[in-house]
């Protein structure tokens, strides 16, 4: 009985120690288990867990344990960082500079407008005549007696240019037309080139420019044509980068069309003006 003791009491400290070591391994299994619930249980971090030691110093995946893989996983709010441009985004193309809108051409050195002549029907028609004329240019069919009361026309005649503006305006889509006034005796160097500039414009443009004259010009073949009182005519037409001026006169049918120079219709115009 006494040997049998003693070989138990041998048998069990032989054996303590490994159970020992088993019970402590155990905890410490337990232990690391509840750190890293700990750390990856709360859903506000978006840290991912450490990583291995054989991971960062750059082993491949496919050698790293399942878990090494999963914490070196980087969480969605990372990834979505650095997730490329969209398709719309990176593939819109930079301005090209061949793509951009051309310049307007420019005006031709000689332009003559297709209208219907019409000369005046009475001695004080000369304004609705004038404007009459210059719509047709733009496909705009008017009599003289409907443009008339518009302009205010009576046995005295149309009184100025800012009239013929007005209705010219009323009639053609956009209101383009605008008054110059030339209120010296005669025209300065730079209502002369203003009037060539309007004229270019305005024809390039097919639009006709009325003029209201006092006095007397002549035209480029010598021909002299006088109204001491005042007087309308259109112009319907241009040449020489409009140097020159083709004039559409309701006096008499007799000289209805005749070339002029820019600068002898810009005289003619002192004390008036013109609308274009």
């Amino acid at each position: 009985m006494k040997h049998r003791l003693k070989r138990q009491f041998a048998r069990l400290t032989t054996e303590r120690p490994y159970q020992l070591a088993a019970a402590s391994a155990a905890a410490l299994v337990l232990a690391t288990g509840a750190g890293a619930l700990a750390a990856g249980g709360d859903e506000d971090s978006g840290s991912p867990g450490p990583v291995p030691a054989a991971s960062a110093a750059g082993s491949d995946v496919a050698d790293a344990t399942p878990e090494a893989v999963g914490l070196a996983t980087p969480t969605k709010a990372e990834s979505s960082s650095t997730e490329p441009l969209s398709a719309e985004s990176s593939s819109t193309p930079a301005a090209d500079p061949d793509l951009t809108e051309p310049a307007a051409p420019e005006p031709a050195a000689s332009k003559m407008l297709e209208y219907d002549y019409q000369a005046q029907i009475n001695f004080y028609y000369c304004g609705p005549a004038a404007v009459r004329n210059a719509l047709s240019a733009t496909g705009v069919e008017r009599t003289q007696d409907e443009l008339a009361g518009p302009l205010g026309t009576d046995q005295f005649g149309t009184d100025s240019a800012e009239d013929t503006t007005r209705v010219l305006n009323a009639e053609v889509e956009g209101e383009p037309y605008q008054t110059r006034m030339i209120s010296g005796g005669s025209a300065t160097s730079a209502q002369m080139d203003q009037l060539q500039a309007d004229v270019v414009k305005a024809i390039t443009e097919d639009r006709s420019v009325v003029v209201n004259i006092a006095g007397s010009a002549t035209d480029t073949a010598g021909g002299w044509h006088s109204f001491p009182g005042g007087h309308y005519v259109a112009v319907v037409g241009y040449d020489d980068d409009g140097r020159l001026v083709q004039i559409a006169d309701s006096a008499n049918p007799a000289t209805s069309s005749y070339w002029m120079t820019t600068i002898a219709l810009a005289d003619w115009a002192a004390t008036r003006g013109y609308s274009a």
